[in-house]
């Protein structure tokens, strides 16, 4: 439930009756109720916040599964004769809890696998086995065949609907689905979590950027870079010279040098920087990530 603060003598009154008439049919289409709406926030009678999780709510009947999903050369994967070992780094290197799980290719999607089910089969054959570690993934799990602990794939068209894809999510009790174009070929991978991120935002765990950390170095190079980090900031901290003229953000100026809202997962270069998209909704770019040849900086 949603409560509605009003001060009558900013005409909140006024615009809750205006809301009131448009629930019973006289808005006339989307873009009048979403003025309304706007109008409403303007004048303090609905945060912000409850305003964007509206649009949000809004945008996904019109939003399709290309424009949100894991692109295909992004997926993190696990190939069926991995062993045991390289399956564990995936998963604690990754973090994800559900991970394809392919055969000859990228097209070819045996299953999904599910970290918790692969962690419990470990630690419970561990507890029952002398051997060491190393021994122990080498040896116990040489004929381990992935497909017995696999839970079947849902493939889904890029043109399905972000509120379809929502409520099969729901009744199937799915968290994700593999994206295929009109080939059948693989094109992606999306989540419960990026559906849900439209409507209220990023959602972000321990493995995300603190907040109160603008850029946060990952070592080799690596960062990962706040969109709206002030170009000063920036470039105060790599000893960069990328302009602030026209931009106040660094997603300000990424946003420029793509020309459009771009994905996730995608990259453009600029001023000796590799720049990858890591979140961004409809609207604007989210969070970045950052690798720098060596000598390009001065610090950082």
């Amino acid at each position: 439930m949603v409560l509605f603060m009003f001060d009558k003598s900013n005409g909140g009154l006024n615009v809750l009756e205006q809301i009131g008439h448009a629930l019973i049919g006289e808005v006339k289409d989307k873009p009048q109720l979403v003025k309304l709406l706007r109008d409403a926030q303007l004048r303090d009678v609905i945060s912000s916040e409850t305003l964007s999780m509206i649009e949000g709510v809004m945008e996904v009947t019109d939003t399709q599964v290309r424009e949100v999903m894991v692109p295909r050369s992004q997926m993190t994967i696990i190939e069926r004769h991995d062993n045991v070992e390289k399956i564990l780094s995936i998963i604690i290197e990754s973090a994800h809890s559900r991970f394809p799980v392919i055969g000859d290719n990228r097209d070819d999607i045996e299953g999904i696998l599910l970290a918790k089910d692969m962690l419990t089969i470990f630690l419970n054959r561990k507890n029952n086995n002398s051997q060491t570690d190393k021994q122990f993934l080498n040896e116990e799990f040489q004929t381990m065949d992935l497909r017995e602990y696999m839970r079947p794939a849902v493939f889904i068209p890029e043109s399905k609907r972000l509120n379809v894809l929502l409520r099969d999510f729901r009744s199937n009790r799915n968290h994700m689905a593999m994206v295929v174009d009109e080939y059948g070929g693989v094109s992606g991978l999306v989540t419960i979590e990026d559906v849900l991120e439209e409507i209220v935002g990023e959602i972000e765990d321990e493995h995300d950027v603190d907040e109160d950390s603008d850029i946060v170095s990952h070592g080799k190079g690596a960062y990962s870079v706040q969109a709206l980090t002030e170009v000063n900031e920036f470039n105060d901290f790599f000893g960069s010279d990328i302009s602030h003229d026209r931009f106040d953000t660094i997603g300000g100026v990424i946003m420029n040098a793509f020309g459009y809202i771009p994905q996730r997962g995608e990259e453009v270069e600029l001023k000796g920087f590799l720049f990858k998209v890591t979140h961004a909704d409809h609207r604007r770019i989210l969070s970045l990530r950052l690798i720098i040849a060596a000598d390009t900086v001065e610090n950082g």
